[in-house]
């Protein structure tokens, strides 16, 4: 039986070599390899535009302008190299392209970290973001492109690695490197740090096995070839931990998120409707924050609610729901009041401070120990909490009805700091008055002057003035691109009333 059993291992041994192995020119494929994998001015410019081009993809954020930067991008060769280096034990082929690769490396870096310090847009995009938190899905993608792109080399498929490149993706996550770096966002740059080592480790060593099967490095004991299969296994392996930790955690939140959305739902039912949604993985309990416009109000919906998702998640949940009352037609909001009975008021001078205050904080979504009181000039002033999706005008109108819940007391509220300044309208030559109303509102609130930035000198001029005329402080900026509106340094203005 052994003797059949190896000489039909034999026999399937050259069968192999008849069909796949015997046609590959191995010294060409090599020469190839070792033109492409090594240090050259060629590849340090490649280098360079092609990081310049990822980080302005990113931050546009385009994927078409990526892809460019995908396909300029030469890091592929040199991990190639390595894969092969690895193959032929070559450790002259291994030096020179680990050599290129950490070189081109840390340029990209280093281009990332000058350029977005000088940028003054320094957001996390959905690109960005969607290169810090690799998968295993990552990892098969990295070995399957890899087995595609060492394929092709040995084959002479030029074609294919064009689309190994764009489906590998090696620079725009470097340039994420130098995001995070930049910006001291350390989640980001772990993230994307841990993607690129993925496809590059994956590519190397997966190269390297596809080269063994066609034959290079033929000349290797089997000592070798067990040295380089037990490499393979134990990086993949290792890789896989964080990989795998990250998808199911991935998809822990795609369930969570649908489970939390159907509670919340059955909890109010028609004609309510859930307005808002956050939720934030990263704390423990889970904190949980929503908005719901519902004609009951429900005091006990924050402690049911979070029983039952306790129950379905199976973790610690934090749950609060902002209940704002509208009519049963679906109408305008007749009053923001939050049904919370385990709140309790503090002590206060008189009823109806108290009332005025909780009443304030309730529309403003805060504790009403962050409700500013002057007794002696009956003013209240608070900062709303953030309510994603919610414009500068609708913060604005709820200060409209803080005023008028809150009766004889004076009210400023003002909106949350990263609140999106609103878009420039000008409509035959005219800016549009309520824009201008609403920023002017927004300086004036927070103490902070506004720039004017695009179109011409005279309409960031009339737009600044504008502002100005409206009780807020504004400056012409930047010229460039459509007329838009941004924040500039915290000044102290003076108020108007």
């Amino acid at each position: 039986m052994a003797v059949a059993t190896a000489r039909y291992l034999v026999s399937l041994q050259q069968r192999w070599n008849a069909w796949f192995i015997r046609g590959v020119d191995h010294d060409a494929v090599l020469r190839h390899i070792t033109e492409d994998s090594g240090w050259s001015g060629r590849y340090a410019f490649l280098i360079v535009i092609s990081a310049a081009i990822s980080l302005l993809g990113l931050l546009m954020p385009s994927v078409a302008v990526l892809i460019g930067a995908m396909l300029l991008s030469p890091l592929m060769m040199p991990i190639i190299g390595l894969g092969f280096g690895i193959a032929t034990v070559d450790p002259r082929e291994m030096r020179r392209s680990a050599t290129a690769l950490v070189a081109g490396s840390v340029i990209a870096v280093a281009l990332s970290v000058l350029f977005v310090s000088l940028s003054p847009i320094q957001t996390i995009t959905s690109e960005i973001a969607g290169r810090t938190r690799p998968t295993l899905f990552d990892l098969l993608v990295a070995l399957l492109s890899a087995v595609a792109g060492a394929y092709a080399l040995i084959r002479g498929r030029g074609g294919t690695v064009v689309g190994v490149a764009i489906a590998i993706a090696l620079m725009p996550p470097l340039v994420v490197v130098g995001f995070g770096i930049a910006t001291l966002n350390w989640t980001v740059f772990a993230g994307a740090l841990l993607l690129f080592l993925t496809n590059a480790i994956t590519i190397a060593l997966t190269a390297a096995m596809v080269a063994r099967v066609y034959g290079f490095g033929s000349h290797l004991s089997p000592q070798h070839t067990g040295w380089q299969l037990v490499l393979f296994i134990v990086a993949v392996g290792l890789l896989s931990l964080p990989l795998g930790s990250a998808l199911r955690q991935i998809a822990f939140e795609s369930v969570a998120r649908r489970q939390v959305r159907e509670t919340i739902s059955e909890r109010f039912a028609n004609p309510s409707r859930l307005s808002q949604l956050e939720i934030d993985y990263s704390t423990d309990p889970i904190r949980i924050r929503a908005v719901v416009l519902t004609p009951t109000l429900d005091a006990k919906a924050d402690a049911i609610l979070a029983a039952d998702l306790r129950k379905r998640l199976a973790r610690p949940i934090d749950v609060h729901v902002d209940q704002v009352r509208v009519s049963p037609d679906g109408g305008s909001v007749e009053a923001a009041q939050i049904a919370q009975a385990s709140r309790a008021t503090g002590p206060t001078d008189s009823e109806r401070q108290q009332h005025a205050v909780a009443d304030l904080a309730l529309i403003a979504g805060v504790d009403q120990a962050a409700v500013t009181i002057d007794s002696v000039n009956q003013r209240l002033s608070a900062t709303a909490a953030p309510l994603p999706g919610l414009p500068l005008a609708g913060y604005r109108a709820l200060e409209t009805r803080a005023a008028r819940a809150t009766a004889k007391w004076s009210v400023t509220l003002a909106p949350p700091a990263n609140a999106p300044l609103p878009a420039v309208a000008v409509v035959e030559g005219v800016v549009d008055g309520g824009m201008l109303d609403t920023a002017a509102w927004a300086s004036d609130r927070l103490k902070r002057p506004l720039l004017v930035d695009g179109g011409t000198f005279a309409q960031r001029r009339a737009v600044a003035e504008g502002i100005a005329s409206r009780g807020g402080a504004a400056r012409t900026g930047v010229p460039g691109g459509r007329l838009r509106l941004r924040w500039d340094e915290p000044t102290v203005i003076a108020r108007t009333d």
